[in-house]
This record gives structure tokens, C-alpha cells and sequence, in this order.
């Protein structure tokens, strides 16, 4: 064997620490919350049909395995050499594409902070921005040496508890600086710039998610962000793949869910709660949405995941 296949059949040692660290805090099936806020650990051990969710703005890093995520039309796969950063609030679906019991899709998700983007930028050090047209608010970036080591670094605290309050947002900022040198600046650059057309998108779903059940005119939603109707139309749907009416209904129905799942609400006073006026509206909108009834989405849920929904 060549000196230079052996080397190619040896792991990644950045992704080793991160696959040993991740598979030694997680077992079985699931999201895993961490002492350093806004990391969070999951574990598959077999792939997954595309399951919705909500996406916050994050970075999603795949230490061993593949992910995909489903963007209206769009799939954006990502694995050991591709991470996924969102810099909206996205409704999604998310699917795992490889694991198994052996060799299982082991990853992280840190939320992301977009007051220190912000203050980063302010701080004049990073290149000048030249892309300035909109994009969506997701991509697909390299997962290069200067963004895996600092969460090698960031997952080594979890060993020494007590430097986690001083170091862990030393090392999250410092992540947050290197995706702003990364090729997927431009994704994150677009929501922090307050003279953006994507900070106002972003405005207007901070809007949405506080007032879901509220009647929605998107004009007066456009008026609150200062964009004109067309524009503001134009913009969140090319950073969602949503209209705001879609996007509002759902915010509804997934509420909905939430509500009969946890809570325990039966399926007309769900509806009512989250903004509709016809039950029978919502059982035909949830199951477009969902794939079957309320009542029996509810039932299997209870049965397939003891009351829990899938996150991302």
C-alpha cells in the first residue's frame, strides 16, 4: 500500500475528535442539549424519512454520516465535508441520508448569534463585502480546517465544566469570525447589514413568529419593515421559498401540533387557538402540511416518539 492511500484511508483527525467527543455524550436516537448554550448534539443510527422542522439560524456540522435538508424544492445535502448555515428562521424538512448501528450520523448544531456577526463586522477587520444581491437564507459551506478547529476546541470545554462560562464565548466568537471569512459570508453578511433588504425579511419573521394567530396583511407587514408590498413579496420568498401567508400558516399549523401534542388540546380548539375560524379549514390545511389528520398525526407521534417533534 502507497504512503499516500494509506494517508487517504485514514480519518480526519479534526472530525475524529469531534465524532469521539459527540459518541460519547449521545446514545440512541436524538437531540442532545449541552452545557454551552446554543450547542446542541444529535445521533441517528439508520437513515430517516424528511421529517418537518423549524431551522433557527445555526451552523449544522455532520462529524460522521449525511444529512439533507429540504428547502421548498431545494435539497441541500451535507456530510463530513459540508456544513449547512441558515441565517433565517426556516420551516424545512430534514431527512438523514447515511447511518447506521455502527457507524451512526453524528453531528452538532450551534445557534447562531447575529449581535456579535454584527459587532464583527462594525469592528472594520473583515474584507469588504462584494456580493450584495440577496440570496437564500441557507447554504452549503466547505468544511474547512479554520471552521472545524475552534469547535474542536468549544466540545474540549465539555470536559473542564468550569471553563465553559469564561472560554465558551471566546471560542463562539471566534467561530462566528471565521464563518464571516468563509464562503458563505455573503449568506450571513446579508441579515446583519441593517441597510439590507434580508435584515427587513428578518424583521418581518421576528414579526410573524411573535404574532402567528394575529389576522396578516402582508401590506401592513411590509409598511412595518419599510419596504413596498412587491419588494417586500419579492425578498421573502427568495430568502424562504415561502410567500408570508404560507409562511404564517406554517407557523400556525406546527403550533397547532405543539398544542395537541404537549398540551393536550383537541383538534377544533387548537385551531381556534392558533387563528382560524374553521376547523374543518384547518383538519384539510394540517393534513396537506403534515400528511394525514390531526387526530392520527397526534396518535402516531405519541406512539413513534413519546411526544417529542423532531427539531432539525
Amino acid at each position: 500500500m502507497t504512503t499516500a492511500h494509506h494517508a487517504a484511508l485514514q480519518p480526519d483527525p479534526l472530525l475524529a475528535k469531534l465524532v469521539s467527543s459527540i459518541g460519547s455524550r449521545t446514545a440512541g436516537t436524538g437531540e442532545f442539549e449541552t452545557p454551552i448554550a446554543g450547542l446542541s448534539f444529535f445521533r441517528r443510527e439508520a437513515p430517516t424519512p424528511a421529517a418537518v422542522c423549524m431551522v433557527e439560524p445555526s451552523i449544522v456540522l455532520v462529524a460522521q454520516g449525511a444529512k439533507q435538508m429540504w428547502i421548498g424544492s431545494e435539497a441541500y445535502r451535507y456530510d463530513t465535508s459540508r456544513y449547512l448555515i441558515t441565517s433565517l428562521d426556516l420551516p424545512a424538512n430534514s431527512e438523514v441520508i447515511t447511518a447506521s448501528l455502527d457507524q451512526p450520523c453524528l453531528g452538532l448544531t450551534l445557534k447562531l448569534d447575529l449581535r456579535i456577526m454584527a459587532e464583527l463586522i462594525a469592528q472594520g477587520s473583515l474584507p469588504p463585502r462584494r456580493d450584495r444581491s440577496v440570496k437564500m437564507g441557507v447554504a452549503i459551506g466547505v468544511a474547512t480546517p479554520s471552521v472545524l478547529m475552534p469547535f474542536g476546541r468549544l466540545l474540549e470545554l465539555l470536559d473542564e465544566p468550569d471553563a465553559i462560562p469564561v472560554l465558551a464565548p471566546l471560542i463562539q466568537r471566534e467561530i462566528h469570525y471565521r464563518l464571516l471569512l468563509s464562503d458563505q459570508a455573503a449568506t450571513l453578511r446579508q441579515i446583519v447589514s441593517i441597510d439590507g433588504q434580508g435584515h427587513r425579511i428578518a424583521k418581518a419573521i421576528d414579526w410573524l413568529k411573535l404574532n402567528f394567530a394575529q389576522p396578516l396583511r402582508v401590506e401592513d407587514l411590509a409598511r412595518r419593515v419599510q419596504m413596498s408590498t412587491p419588494t417586500f413579496h419579492h425578498h421573502f420568498r427568495q430568502l424562504t421559498t415561502m410567500s408570508p401567508l404560507q409562511y404564517q400558516k406554517w407557523l400556525r399549523l406546527n403550533e397547532a401540533r405543539r398544542l395537541m401534542l404537549n398540551e393536550h388540546l383537541d383538534v377544533s380548539t387548537a385551531a381556534f387557538r392558533i387563528g382560524y375560524e374553521s376547523p374543518s379549514q384547518f383538519s384539510r390545511e394540517y393534513s396537506r402540511l403534515f400528511g394525514t389528520a390531526p387526530k392520527r398525526d397526534i396518535v402516531a407521534l405519541r406512539e413513534k416518539a413519546g411526544g417529542s417533534l423532531p427539531r432539525r
